[in-house]
């Protein structure tokens, strides 16, 4: 029985919060079985099926893994000279090579980031442990196409809601999603980009941040 192993991310683009990651390898019997129950593209789900069918993934998954890149790991990698779509390679090796034990063959598909998928997938491929039993596929709109990358999709975006959710609960409702597009989290930055910077919750590399931060120290001035 084929074993697809399912990758995709939850929150490259927010100027508040982590960035997650998340690996789900399933056969084709539960893909099948989590397609009638409704897995689909996170971003197509209400907060509360998420929740529901992240615990249903879970339970039918032969394994699966989340991992998080926080603002600061972001930040130091952009600072470093490599860029978020280098920084997402290499945590996608990472749950790869996690996941890739004992297995004898699986299908890895991955929903690119990156407008080059043979870039992306080699630069992927060079930080893998052993590719001897493995099937790399990157795509676009992976999460559209694939349950497994589905799957992973609504794990990656469950964690990151949870994460956001202990943000909220220190630094008040007012954070919002941490989206630059949501007018609660704009608000929200504009007024304690300079009071919390140095709380690990804002990504200081992004623009939104950067002008915020110095409209605060010229007023101070």
């Amino acid at each position: 029985m084929e074993l697809i192993l399912g990758i995709d991310d939850a929150g490259r683009g927010p100027v508040v919060g982590p960035m997650v990651l998340a690996a789900c390898l399933l056969d084709d019997k539960s893909a099948k079985e989590l397609k009638r129950m409704g897995v689909k593209d996170s971003k197509d789900l209400t907060h509360k099926r998420r929740e529901f069918l992240s615990e249903k993934i879970k339970e039918k998954a032969e394994a699966y893994e989340v991992t998080l890149a926080s603002p600061l790991d972001i930040d130091n990698s952009l600072e470093n000279g490599k860029n978020l779509n280098e920084l997402e390679a290499k945590k996608t090796a990472e749950l790869i090579n996690k996941i890739n034990k004992g297995f004898k063959k699986i299908k890895v598909i991955v929903d690119c980031p990156s407008i080059s998928r043979v870039k992306w997938r080699n630069s992927v491929l060079m930080k893998i442990e052993n590719l001897s039993n493995l099937e790399i596929v990157c795509e676009h709109k992976a999460d559209r196409n694939h349950i497994p990358v589905a799957a992973a999709s609504i794990l990656a975006k469950s964690e990151r809601e949870k994460e956001m959710k202990i943000i909220r609960e220190k630094f008040g409702d007012e954070v919002g999603s941490g989206y630059t597009s949501d007018d609660i989290t704009s608000k929200f930055v504009e007024e304690n980009a300079e009071k919390h910077k140095d709380a690990g919750i804002f990504r200081r590399t992004w623009q939104t941040w950067k002008i915020s931060f110095q409209k605060k120290i010229q007023r101070k001035l």
